[in-house]
């Protein structure tokens, strides 16, 4: 049976169009993947049931990433989450990896380590083209051993040595300066990271930011993918909301920044 009202040729074009844009524009969006594997820290509530707590997406208390994951997704990302130990299956598909502050025996009584296989896993990841970020700790709150393993691929080491120890609530301990023409971070002037691991490099990797001779932030190239590491998990919402620490310090404009930059690593 032929439509009395057909549907006029202009109409059609552009519904056409329109739904090939939300076709392409579906295809486009990247996916980041934050490791709930090596950091699994929980904690009982009144009930005494388990529950995850400290950088997660889900968390919107000071302890999350939430905030961050916002700016992902603003910037075309899925936020998702990975609680097995990575494979070259499950790595598959993402875009971005991020490893946060994994577990040492004072947070887990069985941490989840950073095995051979897994480094293969990943470091293949990243060869092919996926961006890895680091975001660590300092040795007494993070299991830094196997972490090095993983990181010495790309010519990172995480050290013992710990800088910008705030006591006293003396902020200025915490301030890193962000060097004119910085290429991650464009127009930040000026980050707050407390209790950092300072790094230790060989090439390909290559230092970012450097804070009295000391590499606070690194970057490497790995065959097709990228890696950024740092020695704190500073950008939770702790640290950006701006409830904690005065404006002067630009976590959040460092957040924004950060996660632009690594888009632009996976095109």
């Amino acid at each position: 049976m032929q439509l009395k009202n057909p549907l006029p040729k202009c109409a059609a074009v552009f519904l056409i169009c329109f739904a090939a844009n939300i076709s392409e524009n579906y295809a486009q969006e990247k996916t980041v993947l934050l490791d709930y594997y090596y950091n699994h820290e929980v904690k009982k509530d009144k009930s005494g049931k388990e529950n995850r707590f400290h950088y997660t997406w889900e968390d919107q208390t000071l302890n999350g990433f939430s905030m961050l994951g916002d700016e992902f997704k603003k910037a075309g990302f899925q936020t998702k989450s990975l609680d097995a130990a990575p494979t070259s299956a499950n790595l598959k598909g993402s875009d971005v990896y991020i490893i946060v502050d994994p577990d040492n025996l004072k947070e887990s009584p069985t941490p989840n380590l950073i095995a051979p296989d897994h480094i293969e896993a990943i470091a293949d990841w990243v060869k092919a083209g996926g961006v890895l970020v680091i975001f660590a700790n300092d040795s007494s709150n993070t299991n830094l051993v196997q972490l090095n393993d993983l990181t010495g691929k790309f010519g990172i080491t995480f050290t013992n040595k710990s800088r910008n120890m705030v006591k006293n609530g003396k902020l200025e301990i915490g301030e890193v300066h962000v060097p004119a023409g910085n290429e991650v971070f464009p127009t930040s002037k000026i980050f707050y990271l407390k209790e950092i691991s300072i790094l230790s490099l060989r090439p390909p990797a290559k230092a970012l930011i450097t804070e009295q001779n000391d590499v606070i932030i690194a970057t490497a190239k790995y065959g097709k993918g990228t890696v950024f590491a740092v020695g704190d998990p500073w950008l939770y919402n702790e640290y950006v909301d701006g409830t904690r620490i005065p404006a002067t310090y630009e976590n959040y404009n460092g957040a924004i920044e950060l996660v632009k930059w690594l888009k632009k690593q996976t095109l």
